[in-house]
């Protein structure tokens, strides 16, 4: 090796200088080349690496048919919608092009010019501190090198940028990366690409951008935060000002366009990213987060929805309408204070959400605008009364009602599963003494509900209420009789999806939110198909029986007068409901094909004034179905088989007498038909000068027959308050040999408190019972000792209270010498406490 040195030492002396210099320099060159190609091109990124860069495209959220409700914003890559450049307005692609780069066309992806122009400066500065980039450049920088790279302010990372710019322009053609350039650009406000920020800022697509608009948005990509008009308006403008001189320059426009697009006023959106139907969107994007978790921000999928736009804003405007009359009502009238209401449209057969309102603003903050009313649970008020009676009606149970099933609307007491008295009242403390079923539904009477709910017990009622979907009573210990008035929570959602099963026959609805779901290289990843056939959960005949009475608009009258809200101008039932201190109104209706629910109230629940079920939320869904039905067919609801009528009594249900004054025909399920005539219509020979009943000293020419409804001796009450003429006879004679006996009076567990403010000898109870014909005596015993006895109609008795827990409990000597034994009644008596030392028990207990 020595010697091998030794020779190439010889070899080197023995040439010229010149050569040796020559040579010298050579190798430097090579040397200094190589290095410039590793400082240049050692790990510069691959053309081919061009698609890994790309901003990708954002989930979006359609309606129906077609129409833009949500572009889904990455919270990391924001939004992006990729556009063709035919499709983008001349004068955006000309107002970029002067902004950035007015050579693009006609330099290689670098323009030398503004390279020298920058290294000049930035070598004087030691830093890049002036830029020179090209369009070509900035698509180079901005989709082939990582975010560290990009933030380098180095002449190395320049000439990087400019090589890949040369690549770019070899392989790709100029409208090509102009296109790439306008798609990906970030433009401020998460918005990547023109189209994006055309709807960030405008509220638009980009092909529908004007001049003035066009120019505003070029100018951005220098530097999107403080050239946003949405936050710093002066500047924004002025950066338009010089796009638009910069297009004038550049002979794109002339100076009379520039001026006249700079004057003129810009319309932004009211939010970043505008949003159709916002609550609905909200919840659709709850679903494709639980399904699609990654792909939803970073596939681009293609959402298409149930709702229609159309109705979807048909909704809005009532809503919104009605809300502002309710607050700014008529002068002398005060304002009602119901800020907020929620609005579902949904289709009975399929599921389809078709409209979905939350509040009357999303945005708006004072009235809590974002919680979603259709998904908020809240109090149904007597939107549940219609299922209390479908239970009672289900054929398979033992003798099932029917619309034809008489009910005392009268005061009646219940005993809770808490063994608390409970006794419910009517609206405006009214009661209609003996009703119908159907008029008992559709006039929306509580103590019926009542009557029909102890009927069938409470866990009946909650076992088909779950059943039809309704997804709130999932603690069925907690609810008691007042569940059938709204002692529960449900959402409107949920109500709406098991009225459905009214309007459709039976069947459970299942709600829709999604109609399909593509990634964005097409492949469907969901679509909707119709279920499976399924066993109904109402009866067929039992579903209609229940629409016949909520579309009967006579039945209603009562209630609602005879031109109310639920009135559409086609066959169409409807259910309105209201909570106590109005915190809750409702109304939830349907048609053959549509199902529509309305909640009215307060996010914060707080009252609301005087409003009610029919005159908060009905008006809402009158105008709601009315608009949305426009131009389709007047549907009948079907009458399905299994089903006949028959006359009836009007006021009993029975079958008619001659002595009933009025009938009329009413649906039943077969073999449910009365087989037993009117009881409640009878008449009486009376004697004319005594007014007592004839008897055998009574001429004939006296004798007047004459027609009385007796009622039970629960309702006598109510028959003299009403001024109901009585026969003269006492009604337990009448009561028949099969009347029960009950106890009237007191209620069960009721609790009394003795007062030091009245005498003790005045504090006492009226003692009440229902007895059959032959009663001879009746005795009444307190805690098994008897108090009383009484041995001529109608028995009561009075009894001194006394402090204690205590037992009611009766018997009935007949005339044949059998006793007949009633109760036990429980009931309580407490001392009397003073008013501070009752506070302070409230607040101890």
């Amino acid at each position: 090796m020595r010697e091998l040195m030794n020779r190439i030492g010889q070899v080197w002396a023995q040439r010229p200088r010149w050569q040796r210099a020559l040579l010298l320099a050579g190798v430097l060159v090579m040397i200094g080349a190589s290095a410039i190609y590793a400082w240049l091109w050692h790990d510069l990124p691959s053309i081919d690496d061009l698609e890994a860069g790309l901003a990708l495209p954002s989930t979006r959220i359609y309606d129906r048919n077609g129409r833009l409700l949500y572009q889904i914003a990455d919270p990391q890559t924001g939004v992006n919608q990729v556009i063709a450049l035919d499709e983008l307005p001349a004068w955006l692609a000309q107002a970029t092009l002067a902004t950035e780069d007015a050579n693009f066309y006609r330099h290689p992806g670098v323009d030398l010019e503004g390279i020298a122009r920058a290294l000049w400066i930035n070598l004087r500065g030691g830093e890049v501190v002036a830029g020179g980039s090209t369009i070509t450049q900035q698509v180079a920088r901005n989709l082939l090198m990582d975010p560290d790279q990009r933030a380098e302010r180095t002449l190395q990372r320049k000439l990087r940028e400019s090589v890949l710019a040369l690549k770019l322009t070899a392989r790709y053609s100029r409208d090509e990366i102009l296109a790439l350039y306008l798609n990906q650009t970030y433009y401020g406000n998460m918005a990547y690409g023109v189209e994006a920020a055309a709807r960030a800022y405008f509220g638009k697509h980009a092909a529908e951008l004007s001049l003035a608009e066009s120019a505003m948005l070029a100018g951005l990509p220098q530097a999107p935060s403080r050239y946003d008009p949405l936050t710093n308006p002066v500047a924004a403008k002025a950066r338009q000002r010089v796009v638009l001189d910069l297009m004038a320059r550049h002979g794109y426009i002339t100076q009379a366009e520039a001026d006249r697009a700079y004057s003129e006023t810009l319309q932004y959106a009211a939010v970043p990213y505008p949003i159709e139907a916002p609550h609905f969107v909200a919840a659709v994007w709850t679903q494709l987060q639980r399904r699609f978790p990654q792909a939803l921000y970073e596939g681009g999928l293609e959402v298409i929805t149930t709702l229609d736009l159309d109705w979807q804003n048909a909704a809005q405007d009532a809503v919104r309408r009605h809300l502002d009359w309710l607050n700014n009502p008529p002068a002398g009238v005060p304002p009602h204070n119901a800020r907020n209401a929620g609005v579902v449209a949904l289709d009975p057969h399929t599921g389809h959400i078709l409209a979905m309102v939350g509040s009357p603003d999303y945005f708006d903050e004072r009235i809590d605008g974002a919680v979603n009313a259709a998904l908020a649970p809240r109090q149904p008020g007597s939107a549940l009364k219609p299922f209390t009676y479908a239970a009672a009606f289900d054929p398979q149970r033992d003798n099932p009602w029917t619309p034809a099933t008489m009910i005392l609307d009268v005061r009646t007491p219940f005993v809770t599963r808490r063994l608390e008295s409970y006794t419910p009242a009517n609206f405006g403390l009214v009661e209609h003494g003996p009703v119908l079923v159907r008029e008992a539904l559709a006039s929306s009477y509580n103590i019926p509900a009542v009557v029909a709910l102890d009927h069938i017990g409470v866990d009946s009622l909650i076992h088909l209420l779950m059943r039809l979907g309704i997804t709130t009573l999932t603690d069925p210990g907690r609810y008691d009789l007042s569940l059938t008035l709204g002692g529960g929570e449900v959402r409107l959602l949920d109500l709406v999806v098991a009225y459905g099963a009214l309007a459709n026959g039976g069947y459970r609805v299942e709600p829709v939110y999604l109609l399909s779901v593509r990634a964005r290289d097409g492949t469907v990843l969901y679509e909707w198909a119709p279920p499976a056939p399924a066993d109904p959960v109402i009866d067929p005949r039992v579903a209609f029986l229940i629409t016949d009475i909520l579309s009967d608009n006579e039945a209603r009258i009562p209630s609602f007068g005879p031109a109310s809200p639920l009135n559409i101008g086609r066959p169409a039932a409807a259910k309105t409901g209201t909570t106590t201190d109005y915190r809750d109104n409702w109304t939830v209706g349907y048609t053959p094909n549509l199902v529509v629910g309305v909640w009215v109230g307060n996010a914060d629940n707080t009252p609301m004034v005087e409003v009610s079920g029919i005159s908060g939320a009905g008006p809402i869904w009158h105008e709601v179905m009315r608009r949305v039905l426009i131009g389709q067919p007047r549907l009948a609801f079907a009458v399905p088989d299994g089903l006949v009528r028959a006359e009836v009594c009007a006021t009993s249900g029975l079958l008619p007498t001659e002595y009933c004054p009025k009938t009329r025909w009413e649906w039943f399920i077969e073999g449910t038909v009365p087989t037993q005539p009117d009881t409640l219509h009878r008449p009486f020979v009376i004697d004319r000068r005594t007014g007592l009943l004839a008897d055998e000293r009574t001429p004939l020419s006296e004798r007047v027959e004459r027609v009385y409804l007796v009622l039970p001796p629960e309702a006598q009450d109510w028959a003299r308050r009403h001024g109901l003429p009585q026969p003269p006879v006492d009604v337990h004679v009448l009561a028949g040999d099969e009347a029960p006996v009950r106890l009237l009076a007191p209620d069960p567990y009721t609790v009394y408190r003795l007062t030091p403010l009245v005498p003790a000898e005045t504090q006492r109870i009226r003692l009440r019972i229902a007895v059959p014909a032959g009663a001879q005596r009746v005795v009444y015993r307190i805690d098994g000792e008897p108090v009383a006895a009484v041995e001529s109609a109608p028995f009561d008795a009075w009894w001194v209270l006394e402090p204690g827990e205590h037992t009611l409990t009766a018997g009935v000597t007949l005339d044949d010498g059998r006793v007949l034994e009633a109760g036990p009644v429980p009931f309580r008596v407490g001392a009397w406490v003073p008013p501070d030392e009752r506070a302070m028990s409230e607040v101890i207990r």
